[in-house]
């Protein structure tokens, strides 16, 4: 019985972490559009009903992108390379900080009804706050200056800074809740990576030698793509934008 109320706490505890850090994103994400909007003269709404219809649109997109997982060879199995960031990335650039975090969080929502979640909802969380770390300050910095170099920094600057806040969150954070949800030691999550590369002994190696090369490879790449095709399609979802 005590084992049953310590596992409901658990549970209610992560849930209201999991909220407690949308939020944060929101707010992030609001108070920065609101002030680089005052800079620019811009007096348009924050959502439109045109920014809601492609928010839908492109949360789908990416919903179906999150579904089509690529192993990769450096990281235990639970760690796999997809590319639901890209329209994401798009449709921050186009529509602002605030219009990629509900991007983000339609399509965990979505991802989850469709497919449900293998890791306690921990793997969903991890999805959501490491994408708000490559789409918050790359579109932070584009929506000050909107010009192809300002586009280019703002890319370097998202995959950066995926790569570290998604590396340090795995340590402090995911990977012991992970194991805490499971009811297993930190160490059985290590010898994962261990089995993989000899190098890896604690979670500081574990996170250096699989975390940081996956999201360093994952922002590079929808950075990448989102920098050579934006200025191609922001045209198409902008039309009739009031």
């Amino acid at each position: 019985m005590n084992q049953l109320w310590e596992n409901i706490v658990t549970n209610i505890v992560f849930v209201v972490e999991f909220i407690l850090l949308m939020a944060a994103m929101f707010v992030i994400a609001y108070v920065f559009e609101k002030i680089s909007k005052k800079k620019r003269g811009d007096t348009t709404r924050i959502l439109t009903t045109r920014k809601v219809a492609m928010i839908g649109m492109l949360s789908a997109i990416a919903t179906v992108l999150m579904l089509i997982e690529i192993p990769v060879p450096f990281a235990p199995g639970f760690y796999k390379l997809d590319l639901s960031e890209l329209p994401i990335l798009i449709g921050t650039f186009a529509f602002g900080p605030v219009s990629g975090v509900m991007i983000e969080m339609v399509k965990i929502f979505l991802k989850v009804l469709v497919k449900g979640t293998s890791t306690a909802f921990v793997g969903e969380l991890a999805n959501f706050i490491v994408g708000c770390s490559l789409i918050l300050p790359a579109s932070i910095l584009y929506s000050f200056k909107k010009n192809k170099i300002q586009a280019l920094i703002a890319c370097i600057a998202g995959t950066l800074c995926m790569t570290i806040v998604g590396t340090s969150f795995n340590a402090i954070y995911l990977l012991p809740k992970f194991a805490e949800m499971f009811g297993m030691p930190v160490d059985a999550l290590v010898a994962m990576g261990t089995a993989i590369n000899p190098g890896i002994t604690n979670i500081t190696t574990f996170v250096v030698f699989a975390v940081a090369p996956l999201n360093l490879i994952k922002g590079g790449i929808n950075s990448i793509v989102t920098f050579l095709v934006y200025k191609h399609i922001s045209p198409l979802l902008k039309a009739g934008q009031q």
